[in-house]
């Protein structure tokens, strides 16, 4: 099959969201909803994509964009119904051989699976094609309609379906696929706005390619596949779904979840086998996990990788640019960011590591920091493998402590120690013999005033 070309229509305003970011645009599992449209339609094999966004909506564009850098965008100047939005990116598809689809941006669920049976019908003769689904409560959607040979002979708009249409519950989820851009041109050049809403449906093109003897389709998807969202509760439904499903593909491929309802993952999150992953975990964007690896409780991920057989939490953070080595050991109330931990180092509690490298089995004490912001610059602290670092102490970079070195707790060090060597800034301790004492006595006779 010739190259496929995704038709998203991107340029609803989306006033429900009672937003200043446009719709598409709120994030759904670390990813804007058109994001997800994007990815699911090049996973496809629709290799070519065309953006409809409105007036002022640049950022959408460039959103777009940056997901498929080759996508070519268009504006429509004038919400009039969904035929005239498609025929804004008439450029891109009238001269196009392959299959045109037409996706919304607001359908982040779409799954790749049932594009690609979209384009399977196509390849096996169909000229039009519509993603239709059962609903329970058809209320609100359209209604696909089947002439006596159960063929796909229109859609019905619930506003202008009679009592009997309206009693159907097989629904049109907006979707729908056309042989070639001369298919879509000859369709659409025909559709009016004689409808009570008085807009161009693109819905109209499955009863003229009936009538016109093409072959019309219907690929049957699960409804919450195709829901679109048009407000903050559906979001958060979208999410919830989202979710159950990238838990699932974890769980699939070898993950344990202790309380998988408690774990959020993002879309593009990588989990390895006999990973092991405790209550209230999250995964932002760009976080690859492999094998063997054991989580704790409460941890946050962001931009990190965390290497085979590390084990990490309760209640750590890694920030963008967190590097575990196999074998590492990161515990309790750390945090770490654009930092490298080689194989068998020891992070064990209470501490911040940025913009560090530490060696192979160093073992960094409970409070140690590395002091890493200048007010102008960012600098770098390195730590020997083998080396020590006592706690509560504070290393002031840039700095490089040696192998095997030892610091003493408490200490602030702001020069490079040597190989195997102690470094110590502590002050001298002094003692006051019966100063306790004296002074437990001064309280008791101020108390008895």
């Amino acid at each position: 099959m010739t190259q496929a070309l995704a038709v998203v229509l991107a340029a609803g305003k989306g006033t429900r969201m009672k937003s200043d970011l446009p719709k598409v645009l709120h994030s759904l599992a670390g990813a804007p909803m058109l994001a997800h449209v994007l990815r699911s339609a090049a996973s496809a094999g629709v290799s070519r994509s065309a953006l409809v966004i409105g007036p002022g909506m640049e950022t959408v564009g460039e959103a777009g964009l940056t997901v498929a850098p080759g996508a070519q965008v268009y504006v429509q100047s004038e919400q009039m119904g969904t035929a005239d939005a498609v025929k804004s990116a008439a450029a891109a598809y009238e001269t196009a051989d392959g299959p045109i689809l037409v996706l919304y941006g607001d359908t982040p669920l779409l799954r790749p699976e049932t594009l690609k049976a979209v384009l399977g019908e196509l390849e096996a003769g169909a000229d039009l094609v519509v993603i239709g689904f059962e609903a329970a409560d058809p209320t609100g959607y359209g209604r696909l309609l089947f002439d006596d040979k159960s063929r796909l002979a229109g859609i019905r708009e619930e506003k202008d379906a009679t009592s009997a249409e309206r009693s159907l519950t097989l629904c049109n989820s907006g979707i729908m696929a056309f042989r070639s851009g001369k298919t879509l041109s000859g369709l659409i050049a025909r559709i009016g706005n004689d409808n009570a809403k008085g807009e161009y449906y693109l819905t109209d093109a499955v009863g003229l390619a009936y009538q016109d003897g093409l072959q019309t389709r219907v690929v049957l998807s699960p409804g919450d596949e195709v829901l679109g969202v048009n407000s903050r509760s559906e979001l958060a439904v979208a999410e919830a779904l989202m979710q159950r499903r990238l838990r699932d593909t974890a769980m699939e491929h070898g993950a344990s979840l202790a309380a998988p309802e408690t774990v959020f993952f993002s879309y593009d999150t990588v989990i390895g086998r006999d990973v092991y992953i405790e209550p209230n975990v999250i995964f932002e964007p760009g976080v690859t996990v492999e094998d063997g690896v054991t989580i704790k409780g409460f941890c946050h991920f962001e931009q990190a990788r965390i290497g085979a057989n590390v084990t990490i939490g309760p209640f750590a953070r890694l920030r963008p640019g967190a590097d575990l080595a196999p074998g590492a050991h990161v515990g309790n109330f750390v945090e770490i960011k654009t930092s490298h931990v080689a194989e068998g180092a020891k992070v064990n509690h209470l501490t911040y590591i940025g913009d560090a490298t530490i060696g192979a089995k160093a073992n960094i004490g409970a409070g140690t920091i590395t002091c890493n912001y200048d007010v102008f610059a960012k600098h770098r602290t390195v730590i020997g493998a083998g080396a020590f670092i006592g706690s509560n102490s504070s290393l002031v970079a840039p700095v490089k402590i040696g192998d095997g070195a030892y610091v003493g707790s408490g200490s602030v060090i702001s020069k490079d120690v040597p190989d195997d060597a102690l470094a110590l800034t502590r002050s001298k301790q002094e003692e006051r013999d019966g100063w306790a004492s004296k002074a437990r006595q001064r309280r008791g006779r101020d108390e008895s005033k």
